[in-house]
Formats: structure tokens, C-alpha cells, sequence
């Protein structure tokens, strides 16, 4: 039978970006949360534009579980592999996370949702869920149960505490705001670039043409006063550089 979990939703009275700066800082370890031993970074996304930024860690996890349990289980820590879908752009991020170790015996998912709040766009929306399918564990079925339910509602308020801590880190810092996404400037291509050249060579070559037309020569064209300049000269005819 599958277990479902549910957490109410949480406010944080800040802008969206100020949150996901206090988020990041929990990786690739948080001292705040002794069970997350270790993060690796095992994919990663960025969009041209910088709007859409997909991270996928492996985490390993301390779990607290009887010392009989896990020798029974034949292991010291679990992995789980956890999704981070940020959209700058419509500013939300999607975390999605399920379970490595024992994924043939127990199936752990977890979904996480920050938002802009509807009502409020400087402030930050919350929500979490969570799932837990237990196949078969040795026969301490539900014992697994129980830690992973006093494991979800320690997260639960852990989570508040975390983000609020590193919130009050960057304000130590001078950091009270960090700007919305916004789109780069538009660079012309390589097309239009090679047009305007065009057409200025174009150009460049007519303008000849047309000024022998109206009976200027090139002579002409290079004084710009149209005629030949008149050397400085000595009363008696004789020319000097001009100073």
C-alpha cells in the first residue's frame, strides 16, 4: 500500500531570488542537516538565455536508523538522486527526488515546489509531498515506515529553519536583494550583419557614379570644397609650408 504524504504550505516573506540564493547554499553539504553526508553533481542544464537551469545530484544520506537494521540491510548510508528544475523565467522550482538504494524493495519519491505567491509577488510559496511504496524489507516493513514518516516531518521543520538561517547568512553579507531574471540583449546575425555591409559597399561605389554625373570629378570628390586648395606663397611668389 502506498503512504502519501502531504505538508501544509509555507510563506516565506521574501522575493523569489532571494530564496533560491539561501537555497543553493545547502549544497553540495549542509552542517545544518547531519544526515545529508555528501552531494554529487551527476547532470546538469543551463539554457542559452540563462533562464532554465536543470541540476541532478546523487545525495548520500545518513539515515537514523537501529544499528541492527542496517547491518541487516548490509549498508551504512542510502543514496537518493534528486531533480532541480529552476524556470527563472516564470520564476518556480520543481525538486524531485526518489530513492537508489533498496529502489527494488522501497520506493521513496518526494516532490518540493517553490513559487511566487499569487497574491504577493515579492513573497515565496512552498509546498512538499511525499510517497513511500514498501515492497518488502527483511520483514521490518513497518518499522521502515515509521523512520521514513519521523524522517519526513523532521524535514519538514528542518527546512524552515534552514532556509531562514542562510536568509540571515547573506544579510550578514549585504546581500538583501538579488534582481529577476531578465532576457540578454538580442546580438544581430550573422545574416543582417553581412547584409549592412553589403549594403554599405553598395552604397560606397554609387556615390562616385552619381557625383560624375552631375559633372564633379574624382579630383573634385577628394577636396572638400570641391576645388584645389591654394598654396601659402611669399610676396615675391615663392611658396612656405603652412605652420
Amino acid at each position: 500500500m502506498v503512504q502519501k504524504y502531504q505538508s501544509p504550505v509555507r510563506v516565506y516573506k521574501h522575493p523569489f531570488e532571494l530564496i533560491m540564493a539561501a537555497y543553493e547554499r545547502r549544497f553540495p553539504t549542509c552542517p545544518l542537516i547531519p544526515m545529508f553526508v555528501d552531494s554529487d553533481t551527476v547532470n546538469e542544464f543551463r539554457s542559452e538565455d540563462g533562464a532554465i537551469h536543470i541540476i541532478e545530484r546523487r545525495c548520500k544520506l545518513d539515515i537514523d536508523a537501529p544499528r541492527l537494521l542496517k547491518k541487516i540491510a548490509g549498508v551504512d548510508y542510502v543514496y537518493f538522486v534528486q531533480k532541480n528544475s529552476l524556470n527563472s523565467r516564470e520564476r518556480t522550482l520543481h525538486i524531485e527526488a526518489h530513492n537508489e538504494t533498496f529502489a527494488n524493495r522501497v520506493i521513496i519519491k518526494e516532490h518540493c515546489c517553490y513559487t511566487v505567491h499569487p497574491e504577493n509577488e515579492d513573497w515565496t510559496c512552498f509546498e512538499q509531498s511525499a510517497s513511500l511504496d514498501i515492497k518488502s524489507f527483511f520483514g521490518f516493513e513497518s518499522t521502515v515506515e515509521k523512520i521514513a514518516m519521523k524522517q519526513y516531518t523532521s524535514n519538514i521543520k528542518k527546512g524552515k529553519e534552514i532556509i531562514e538561517y542562510y536568509l540571515h547568512q547573506l544579510e550578514e553579507e549585504g546581500i538583501t536583494f538579488v534582481p529577476r531574471w531578465t532576457p540578454p540583449p538580442l546580438a544581430p546575425s550573422a545574416e543582417t550583419a553581412a547584409s549592412c555591409r553589403k549594403r554599405a559597399a553598395s552604397l560606397a561605389s554609387v556615390a562616385p557614379e552619381a557625383a560624375q554625373k552631375e559633372g564633379l570629378s574624382s579630383e573634385a570628390l577628394s577636396s572638400p570644397s570641391g576645388a584645389s586648395e591654394p598654396a601659402a606663397g611669399t610676396p615675391d611668389g615663392g611658396s612656405l609650408p603652412l605652420r
